[in-house]
């Protein structure tokens, strides 16, 4: 008797169905993002992400004021059935649009993503997609080594830089007049 092989198929997501199910209720409000077609639940968040991500928040509204809106555990869409809820995502102000979408890529300036138990998910899969989709720079504040890893300078899909900072200061491509300092978001004292 010759056996088979089983194929194993996932089912893929599509933001409108993500969309409808979301609203019949279905995740019971579970925390979980939509990346490339695939539901992924989101870890809890514990004390030092939640910190370092609100005081950045807090720090970039204050830097920016109403030249952009700071949406903190907001999701974003983008064209690669893919809705993630990027820690502090840095956007256009529009207003009401949001009432009509999340915001898509040509509406973000930037996006930070505070990682210490999603090192490899944020600086693999994440930074992919949102290359893919066109998000000029990406910044990963690393918590297990207090640095800064910047990805900026998109060509066909990738980010072609990579900066690594601990200390100092950094110019985002969206505000050339506007400089954050590195130990605001790696959590280093501050001088």
């Amino acid at each position: 008797m010759v056996e088979k092989a089983m194929t194993v198929t996932t089912y893929k997501w599509t933001i409108e169905r993500y969309h409808r199910a979301i609203e019949a209720g279905i995740f019971d409000d579970q925390p979980i993002e939509l990346l490339r077609g695939d539901l992924i639940v989101m870890p809890p968040e514990r004390e030092p992400h939640a910190y370092y991500n609100t005081e950045a928040a807090d720090y970039l509204r204050t830097l920016l004021g109403e030249r952009a809106k700071i949406r903190d555990a907001k999701p974003i869409t983008l064209p690669n059935n893919s809705e993630p809820v990027p820690d502090v995502a840095i956007v256009k102000p529009l207003g009401e649009v949001y009432l009509e979408h999340h915001p898509y890529p040509e509406d973000i300036f930037w996006i930070i993503e505070f990682s210490k138990s999603t090192l490899s998910k944020d600086l693999g899969d994440k930074k992919d997609i949102y290359a893919e989709a066109g998000i000029a720079e990406y910044w990963v504040v690393n918590l297990k080594n207090s640095q800064l890893q910047v990805f900026r300078d998109l060509k066909n899909g990738q980010y072609t830089t990579e900066l690594t900072l601990t200390t100092g200061t950094i110019v985002p491509l969206a505000f050339g007049d506007v400089s954050v300092q590195v130990n605001r978001l790696v959590g280093f004292p501050k001088i």
